[in-house]
């Protein structure tokens, strides 16, 4: 069978998503619950493919597009936010294992691609020279998805530079510390080092992911700056659950407004209320989706670059931004019915406003990035 024909026979990674997420739905109060994905959830997005989205082909990868993980995570992301971030983060943490050494990615991909993979990326650490490698120590929390992974790429600094580390599950603790309004299925503990000897063959610089310099890179996935595609792993999932609001809440108001006539009916006004809430959200979530799309296809034709990078960071803050208004926007309107505890409703809200709140999603960077990039630009016109 020729590689064209096992392609083409292969279910895309939206129709595992849309199997995926069956079960995510039905698993996503026990993972509010117990504050991790179940481990069947967990699996089935390693059986997808998605840790091995960004895998170089070399070590059995896909090294695909971001254009293609637009929709399988938003998909997730309508059934259980939890569930779309633990997938869009291990697909981006298998891109920044792939400016790790030739040496650390055989090491680290030696079982196959479907290794999961964690990150903590702030530099929370600190990591001294020692023959062969370094001893790396810190505590970094917000790790998602710790108590599942295979490995953990976290940030530490040596003298004021980040780096990054490839550490081996068996050589970190972790602490549970994950209590969150929001995204509490992600199970998202505090990850513990403390003198871990890591080789020379398991380090980068964050300078090197951040620029797009990966070690002999072919594909362009791995030759795109950080900065212009960082936030689309974050707003992704968010693109899911506004997505899952909107159908939970015309689900509702389609049986209100087709309920029963004379004194207890809807009147003319508020079916229009409804109405204009429900354009004016979709809309919002529409256009949110236009912009990452965008941030995706450019990153995917290797155009990445000047204006474009800031660009891209800003897209990606402002869709959050409109998808946590259109969220807002639904829920007030939705009544109290929304605010039970066992409603999708409020689980929904709360994990677009707990995913919007990440660091990467923050507009002032962004902003700054693409306006300097337009003064400049004007300046030296």
């Amino acid at each position: 069978m020729s590689e064209d024909t096992m392609t083409q026979e292969r279910p895309s990674l939206t129709a595992h998503a849309r199997r995926i997420a069956e079960l995510a739905g039905k698993r996503a109060a026990d993972a509010e619950q117990q504050r991790r994905l179940s481990p069947d959830v967990v699996d089935a997005v390693l059986r997808a493919g998605f840790a091995a989205h960004f895998v170089p082909v070399a070590h059995g990868g896909r090294a695909a597009t971001f254009g293609e993980l637009v929709e399988p995570v938003a998909v997730l992301g309508e059934a259980c936010a939890s569930t779309a971030w633990y997938a869009s983060l291990t697909a981006s943490l298998g891109r920044m294992a792939a400016y790790l050494p030739d040496e650390g990615q055989a090491e680290l991909w030696s079982d196959g691609p479907d290794a999961l993979i964690v990150g903590a990326l702030m530099p929370l650490g600190r990591a001294e020279k020692t023959p062969g490698g370094w001893h790396v120590s810190g505590t970094w929390p917000f790790v998602s998805v710790v108590d599942h992974s295979d490995w953990a790429l976290i940030c530490a600094k040596v003298g004021e530079e980040p780096w990054f580390f490839a550490v081996p599950r068996q050589e970190y603790g972790i602490v549970d510390s994950w209590y969150p309004m929001g995204m509490r299925g992600t199970g998202s503990n505090t990850l513990v080092l403390d003198g871990v000897f890591v080789p020379d063959a398991r380090a980068c610089t964050r300078a090197a992911i951040a620029a797009g310099l990966g070690p002999d890179a072919e594909a362009i996935c791995h030759t795109v700056p950080m900065r212009a595609v960082n936030g689309l792993a974050f707003a992704l999932p968010m693109l899911g659950a506004a997505r899952g609001a909107a159908a939970v809440w015309t689900s509702w108001t389609a049986g209100k407004l087709a309920g029963p006539t004379g004194q207890n009916a809807v009147s003319s006004q508020d079916r229009v209320v409804y109405e204009h809430t429900l354009a004016r959200a979709t809309g919002e979530i529409d256009a949110a989706q236009l912009l990452l799309e965008r941030v995706a296809a450019v990153a995917d034709a290797g155009s990445a670059t000047g204006v474009l990078v800031g660009r891209g960071a800003r897209d990606c803050a402002l869709a959050a931004e409109l998808l946590t208004a259109a969220t807002d926007r639904l829920f007030a309107s939705a009544g109290t019915r929304a605010q039970a505890q066992d409603s999708p409703m409020q689980r929904l809200w709360r994990d677009v406003h707990a995913a919007g709140s990440h660091i990467g999603l923050q507009f002032g960077p962004g902003a700054a990035l693409y306006a300097g990039e337009l003064l400049r630009r004007s300046n030296d016109g």
